[in-house]
């Protein structure tokens, strides 16, 4: 494993830009949200000052009332689409300096801190850096409790596919049922850098500029999206790793005597687990689900997001039982485990594609949030499964976006899929190999 630890921290190194670290080389040549955060994990091991880089570069695209966008567009690039000049961010009177995005990502930056706090060797330095950086992380979990819950009931909501992380899931299919859009011309640039037909669709891309098109409209005015945005859902992945990280920020904010702030995070981290149990669990398919808060009704596919709930100590006991057995013979492992884990879209289902982006292959982060999370209920065996699939990937194909998660497939395949020397690929290798189980 020692060359596999060394060729990972390779592809952060090659992949660093002076103050943060890109995902891919042409493919995703700025700074994204969550990548930020689990990249930051991985150079905790390597560097931590490249760590705490990281994250202050990231910081710096927050807007003032807490938002942090999913691309900060600090450097110039023309492989990407759509960059600056579609998103428009500076339309809202909320947006910084820096060009941004005007939506966001999964908010992974509190339980990223903890992990930075738990790898560190001299606590009292992170420490400082943590309390330099708390209150901006703060800020953003008051953003999505004030902002983004109309109803104030603990649940949060995303209004672009993009912000899920889950860009393509068969899931938006029933929002995209929903509404019509008009024709725009594409200047994609990602179809010509790795195979189309494991992208997301022309059509998709519609959708997916349709919508930023409103928020521009509304000069990324919350309410107004809250009003307007055929695209309002309360996703399990994005709920959870904000509820992972409001109990990271809790128990940080314990150290640095944040009392009041801690006192706010328990109030919404209380009600957001007992509503992420009442209102997206489903027990007639034991997993988390999706809920479609424009036309109002669950979204009943099970997805690898349905799973994430367990890194957030949400589900009880006796509902992780139910829930691990999708991975126990059930449809994400196969008959007599077919599959490597964890696909990204339930494999049994008429919606699954093995080989297009979100609709089916094996992400490594996503295996990441599900290994941490068996390891808290208990499941150190199927945790290790997991994380020997991911193993077997990676020393197999190197460090690619994303993976077939057929073992027959597997056999007569040379390279992953997406793009190559990923980086959240590596930095979660390294912090996997660091864990002993």
């Amino acid at each position: 494993m020692t060359s596999l630890f060394e060729d990972a921290s390779q592809v952060l190194h090659n992949n660093w830009k002076d103050s943060f670290t890109i995902p891919c080389e042409g493919l995703y040549p700025f700074q994204w949200n969550w990548d930020s955060g689990f990249i930051a994990i991985g150079w905790a091991h390597l560097d931590m000052e490249r760590a705490k880089s990281e994250i202050r570069s990231l910081l710096k695209g927050q807007w003032k009332n807490g938002f942090i966008p999913h691309i900060v567009f600090h450097n110039e690039a023309e492989t990407y689409y759509p960059g600056p000049e579609v998103h428009a961010a500076y339309l809202s009177d909320q947006s910084p300096e820096v060009k941004t995005s005007g939506i966001t990502q999964p908010p992974v930056l509190g339980f990223v801190l903890e992990e930075m706090y738990h790898i560190a060797k001299d606590k009292e330095d992170i420490l400082k850096f943590i309390e330099a950086v708390f209150d901006l992380v703060y800020l953003n979990h008051h953003y999505f409790y004030t902002h983004r819950d109309p109803a104030q009931e603990g649940l949060v909501y995303i209004c672009h596919n993009w912000e899920s992380g889950t860009d393509n899931s068969p899931i938006w299919d029933f929002i995209w049922e929903t509404f019509e859009v008009p024709n725009y011309e594409l200047d994609r640039k990602d179809t010509k850098l790795i195979d189309a037909s494991h992208r997301p669709t022309n059509k998709e891309y519609q959708y997916y500029i349709h919508l930023i098109e409103l928020f521009k409209q509304w000069k990324y005015d919350d309410s107004l999206i809250t009003k307007g945005s055929p695209f309002l859902v309360q996703d399990p992945l994005f709920n959870s790793m904000l509820i992972a990280s409001n109990e990271s920020l809790i128990r940080l904010g314990k150290i640095l005597n944040r009392m009041e702030q801690v006192a706010q995070l328990s109030r919404w981290q209380s009600m957001a687990k007992e509503r992420m149990n009442s209102k997206l669990y489903d027990e007639q398919l034991d997993a988390y689900v999706y809920y479609d808060l424009r036309n109002k009704r669950k979204l009943s596919h099970v997805t690898s997001s349905s799973f994430a709930p367990l890194m957030a100590g949400i589900p009880s006991k006796e509902q992780t039982a139910r829930i691990v057995k999708h991975f126990q013979g059930g449809r994400f492992s196969g008959a007599e485990n077919e599959n490597f884990l964890c696909a990204s879209f339930d494999p049994g289902s008429e919606f699954f594609n093995s080989k297009k982006y979100w609709r089916g292959p094996v992400w490594i982060n996503l295996n990441w949030i599900i290994y941490r999370g068996l390891r808290q209920y208990g499941y150190d065996a199927l945790a290790k499964r997991v994380k020997k699939d991911t193993f077997y990937l990676m020393e197999k194909y190197g460090f690619y976006e994303y993976f077939e998660p057929s073992k027959e497939i597997n056999r007569s395949l040379d390279k992953g899929y997406g793009g190559n020397n990923f980086s959240w690929s590596a930095a979660l290798t390294i912090d996997l190999l660091t864990n002993t189980i």
